[in-house]
């Protein structure tokens, strides 16, 4: 994923795939595809490996193209809520969007494609319009049978008869919902398994018949399934091909939602294909079913999965090209991967697997150290990722290694207090503080490489609780992990203790900050009117309210404490900063106090819409706003002897980036001519970097200098919530002396998405 021409490298994306049952495919060369949000994945069971961007709505169903000789595909096709399908083919070691079809007028539900006889590539696609439509990617040559299950409990075949698909035959059996078809070839014969949401899976088997079988007299000695005999006429020919029910499977305890036929493989020299189907279903297991030996039955061989627990059901699962492992999606976005156990015959294990949130990302924080990141979402969770340092193995990964909060409401917000405590807002009038119970600080110690003993020793862990009250299922969360834990971990070991709830504001959170001595905390709540636009200052230390900062009329979108931990700065919807500056101490108070120093008002707003985002220079001296309006601004300068704040104004020319600016960051390092690096993130998903030099040529706007952006696989594909770099120089997990060349900038997004990527300032243009 290193890209010389490119500044920016994509070190980690954390994402989750669709609530779709058809967003997952495993390729022939190893590689998953899955949708996630607008945007297809390519995941190699261990790191996202590539985005796909092309789709405007959410990507619903994906499928490889696999080739006839097995080798790795070539081609990739997925379909949208847009209505469109996109043809991806592989060029130069990528995959670029090759063909783009329109003609759908519904979401697309279910994909799949095939080559005909001269490689092309024929593509069928079902969506909510009630239509089936075949596209051709060139001329017309062997078109073979299309299966389509419905919600008419019907599995129908359609075959090409005179340049035309025409219905042959319809399987009957099912009694609700058909949720999955596919095909597989045994030998002369088509395999077809279909699954549905009557708990079932029905195999059906198809072979073409010779002149000679049809006629002959039927032998009564002999019992046989009933067959179904259909005729295709095409261009003068007549074949009979007949159709019987091979078997039911029957095992699941709720909708059966995808089924999946074992890869062919390579023994001695020849492919052959597997007797095996894979199969998952909303009872959260999945069942690999194969014939026995002996009387050729088909039976359970294995069911994986958990019974019990708060996850959801599954919506799919594919097998990896040599099947040793298998992997499902589930209702909540996670991937579920499971590897067979090389010295247990028969046994499977949990994988390790990248996961993330499945709605928007509201806010991330780093914690201050630099090691992990906390990010907070619309899909009430709150996640913690950080790098995983494999024993023997130079290669880090980023994974989820606990997953603090899982709430009730949506997530908007968090602050970071010390690196094992933090606190968070959601869609309620309440504040949450969090504590790390003492297992999570020897886990993180484990994955990270970190000393143990050297964690728990600082002032952060000195008080850690045990662990969250009240486990799942009696399981205890004083879990330890060697690797990055499971879903089903993640769901009940690792929440942290809530240690204090803060009441104070009338409505909704909106935005937290903390400073930088670990003694405040600022918060503000949705406001419409100026008695609710109030800022809250918070005590750490006892967690009662110090103060209200009275000056905006709508809601603070967002507030920054200078590095120094002097200042507070606000942004608003009323287009408007305030800045307010901590009180020298006082005899008779202990606690500090804030007052106000300096703000816009109507006629010295300069931005004309909404402020979404602001920053401070990591010498407190500039901060910096970005607004709807498109303008990026740095202020300033702020010098502490001066006592009134009327000084404070525009330092910088008015950067016009082209789009709503929806997030801004400041990083903490200079650059090597002691320029300051910024980051700009917009409604459109692009992140855009800037050179600020104060004091430069301002009039021409000689001030900035455009240094590198996110490349359209790197972009998200919806707006930038929020962006934070790194607190110190050098790459987490990366431990050497070359470090301090590089930075690192985290990216939550409304595309369910959190990127984290690398710089080398020595390469900024």
């Amino acid at each position: 994923r290193h890209n010389q021409s490119s500044v920016i490298e994509t070190c980690h994306v954390a994402c989750s795939a669709n609530r779709a049952p058809n967003v997952v495919s495993w390729g022939r060369g190893g590689l998953i595809a899955f949708g996630s949000c607008n945007s297809v994945c390519l995941y190699d069971p261990q790191v996202i490996v590539g985005l796909l961007n092309g789709h405007t709505g959410r990507v619903n169903a994906v499928r490889w193209v696999h080739r006839t000789e097995n080798a790795p595909e070539c081609h990739l096709v997925s379909g949208g809520s847009d209505s469109r399908l996109i043809l991806w083919e592989a060029q130069h070691g990528k995959f670029i969007q090759s063909v783009e079809c329109k003609g759908h007028t519904a979401a697309v539900c279910a994909v799949d494609a095939v080559y005909t006889e001269d490689s092309k590539v024929l593509v069928a696609s079902s969506a909510s319009d009630s239509t089936v439509r075949l596209w051709l990617c060139s001329d017309d040559k062997d078109v073979p049978v299309l299966a389509c299950g419905g919600d008419d409990c019907k599995v129908h075949l359609y075959a090409q008869a005179n340049g035309q698909l025409q219905k042959v035959m319809t399987l009957q059996g099912h009694e609700d919902w058909v949720r999955g078809v596919e095909w597989t070839s045994a030998g002369a014969e088509l395999l077809l398994a279909s699954c549905s949401q009557d708990s079932l899976i029905r195999v059906w088997r198809l072979c073409a018949k010779s002149g000679t079988d049809t006629h002959a007299e039927d032998d009564h000695t002999i019992i046989k399934m009933k067959e179904d005999v259909f005729e295709v006429k095409d261009r003068g020919l007549t074949s009979v091909f007949a159709a019987s029910l091979e078997t039911v499977l029957a095992g699941h305890e709720n909708w059966v939602y995808g089924v999946h036929w074992h890869p062919p493989v390579y023994k001695g020299g020849e492919l052959q294909q597997p007797l095996c189907l894979l199969s998952a279903s909303m009872d959260k297991t999945m069942i690999i079913w194969a014939p026995e030996e002996a009387s050729g039955v088909w039976v359970e061989q294995v069911r994986v999965g958990e019974v019990g627990g708060n996850t959801l059901g599954f919506y799919g699962c594919q097998m990896s090209p040599d099947g040793a492992m298998i992997v499902a999606h589930a209702f909540q976005g996670a991937l579920h991967l499971c590897v067979i156990a090389v010295r247990i015959q028969g046994e499977w294990r949990p994988g390790v697997v990248v996961s993330g949130h499945f709605d928007v990302v509201q806010d991330l924080s780093w914690d201050p150290e630099g090691e992990f990141i906390l990010t907070v979402g619309s899909d009430q969770t709150t996640r913690l990722f950080t790098p995983w340092k494999k024993q023997n193995n130079k290669e880090i990964t980023w994974h989820e290694i606990s997953r603090p909060q899982i709430h009730g409401y949506d997530m908007q917000c968090l602050a970071m207090v010390g690196r094992f405590q933090f606190v968070s807002g959601a869609d309620e009038k309440v504040l949450r503080v969090f504590q790390a119970p003492r297992n999570f600080v020897e886990n993180f110690a484990t994955i990270s490489g970190a000393s143990k003993e050297k964690l728990l020793t600082t002032s952060d862990a000195a008080s850690l609780p045990e662990g969250a009250s009240t486990p799942a299922l009696g399981l205890s969360n004083k879990a330890v992990f060697q690797e990055p834990p499971p879903e089903d971990h993640l769901l009940q070991n690792t929440l942290w203790p809530e240690v204090q709830k803060l009441y104070g504001h009338g409505f909704e959170m909106f935005c937290l900050a903390s400073d930088s001595t670990r003694t405040l905390v600022a918060s503000a709540c949705k406001a419409s009117k100026a008695e609710h636009a109030a800022v809250l200052l918070w005590s750490t230390t006892t967690w009662r309210q110090l103060q209200r900062l009275q000056y905006h009329t709508l809601t603070v979108t967002q507030m920054a404490f200078s590095p120094d931990a002097q200042l507070l700065l606000a942004v608003s919807r009323d287009r408007t900063w305030s800045l307010w500056r901590r009180n020298p101490p006082t005899s008779e108070s202990s606690e500090p106090r804030f007052s106000l120093q300096a703000h816009t008002g109507k006629d010295t707003a300069v931005h004309s819409r909404i402020i979404w985002s602001c920053d401070w220079s990591p010498d407190s001296k500039y901060f910096v706003t970005s607004s709807r309006d498109k303008k990026v601004i740095v202020w300033g300068p702020w010098r502490p002897e001066s006592s009134g704040g009327s000084e404070i104004k525009p330092c910088s020319s008015v950067l016009d980036v082209g789009d709503s600016a929806t997030a801004v960051a400041f990083c903490p390092v200079l650059c090597s001519d002691d320029s300051h690096l910024l980051a700009v993130g917009l409604d459109c998903g692009r992140i855009l970097l800037f050179r600020w030099t104060p004091g430069q040529d301002v009039a021409a706007g000689g001030d900035w200098v455009r240094s590198g952006e996110t490349d359209s696989s790197q972009s998200h594909t919806l707006a930038v919530k929020r962006l934070r770099w790194r607190p110190r120089a050098g790459r987490a997990g990366v431990g050497n002396n070359e470090e301090s060349s590089w930075v690192q900038l985290a990216s939550a997004s409304a595309d369910h998405s959190v990127k984290i990527f690398s710089l080398n300032k020595h390469h900024l243009q």
